[in-house]
């Protein structure tokens, strides 16, 4: 709004007098000369709009829930098992379950390492089922049944997306050719250790040929295996006679001085950090406390190694895992066996009762 101010005389006397002008009479030519811009909102029912807005906004429900993500997977994958969540008290939070009964790590009655034992070739007990050992199980069978509600949820989804991906036949080719590349990497290794000989300390000539498809896990590790030396056990079983269960160790040598529990693992995914190895410091506490109370062997093993290679070739992972670090992981297997334990106490009785 603009003020123009002008003169009059009225009877001699000059009188100012005041005139409002709207701004519109001054854009007046340019509305003539351009035309009018329509607004791309025009055509919108502003009040179907509003209402909308107002819904959305109102609502406190976050777009993406555990439900709607549980609805999408089962549209896409079929229905997934559903398990009840625990419950948990508010007050007092989780709570860490603990042993029963703390079974000791170490055997104490044990002579100490000594340079003589690494004299000679190393063990290798095979597994044998028969001698009353039918019906003892498995590091592995023991950790596949106590697994938790989130890692069976996790991993079924997984394989469901793998069979979403490859079909069923697929997927069961993927798992055999995981299963073969894993067995020749072992084997490779196993060669490698035996020989004591690395590709670093051999000329061109005198380098295993690995097959093809354990030619990238071995360049993984070979940085590794130069740190691996008196290796003392390969592919050896160990058994516990009085918590009855029994595995079978991938390799006990030395890494870097320190005698340790070796477990070899392949990987897809960079797994930079112990938390990305899921179960396996279970099983490897699992492996050296079989280890020290087995009659087999005349030493005890306090450490462990985790070694993850990389089918690309790209530098392996060296977790190691110190005696402090191997004595919790150790309670976290005795709980795991308790319960795989309950489990099976269980079965009996409900097998029992079937009977009658």
């Amino acid at each position: 709004m603009f003020v123009f101010k002008r003169v009059v005389s009225v009877r001699g006397i000059i009188v100012p007098q005041c005139t409002s002008l709207s701004v519109r009479m001054f854009s007046a030519c340019h509305c003539l000369t351009s035309p009018k811009r329509q607004s791309p909102y025009s055509s919108v029912d502003s009040e179907r709009y509003s209402s909308l807005v107002k819904s959305v906004m109102s609502s406190r429900v976050s777009s993406q829930t555990p439900e709607s993500l549980q609805a999408e997977d089962e549209h896409v994958f079929g229905p997934v098992v559903k398990a009840q969540t625990p419950s948990l008290s508010s007050s007092s939070g989780p709570k860490m379950r603990v042993p029963k009964t703390l079974h000791p790590f170490l055997h104490c009655q044990e002579n100490p390492e000594t340079d003589d034992l690494e004299q000679g070739p190393p063990a290798r007990i095979a597994l044998n089922r028969g001698q009353g050992r039918s019906s003892v199980p498995s590091v592995t069978r023991i950790l596949q049944q106590t697994l938790s509600l989130d890692q069976i949820f996790y991993l079924e989804r997984w394989r469901r997306k793998m069979i979403a991906e490859l079909g069923e036949e697929g997927f069961k080719e993927y798992s055999q050719n995981l299963f073969r590349q894993g067995k020749l990497f072992h084997s490779a290794l196993e060669d490698t250790l035996v020989s004591g000989g690395t590709q670093q300390n051999q000329s061109p000539s005198e380098r295993p040929e690995y097959p093809t498809e354990v030619q990238g896990c071995m360049q993984s590790v070979s940085h590794i295996l130069e740190d691996v030396r008196a290796v003392r056990a390969i592919e050896s079983t160990v058994h516990h006679g009085t918590l009855n269960y029994l595995g079978i160790a991938d390799c006990v040598a030395r890494y870097r001085g320190v005698l340790c529990v070796i477990d070899w693992k392949t990987s897809e995914k960079p797994k930079p950090f112990l938390s990305n190895t899921y179960d396996n410091p279970i099983q490897v506490a699992a492996y050296a406390g079989a280890l020290n109370n087995d009659s087999n062997y005349k030493y005890q093993v306090e450490n462990g190694l985790i070694v993850v290679a990389y089918k690309d070739g790209s530098p392996g992972h060296a977790h190691q895992l110190k005696p402090e670090l191997m004595q919790e992981y150790w309670k976290t297997w005795l709980v795991r066996l308790e319960e795989f334990t309950e489990q099976r106490s269980s079965h009996v009785s409900s097998a029992a009762l079937e009977k009658r």
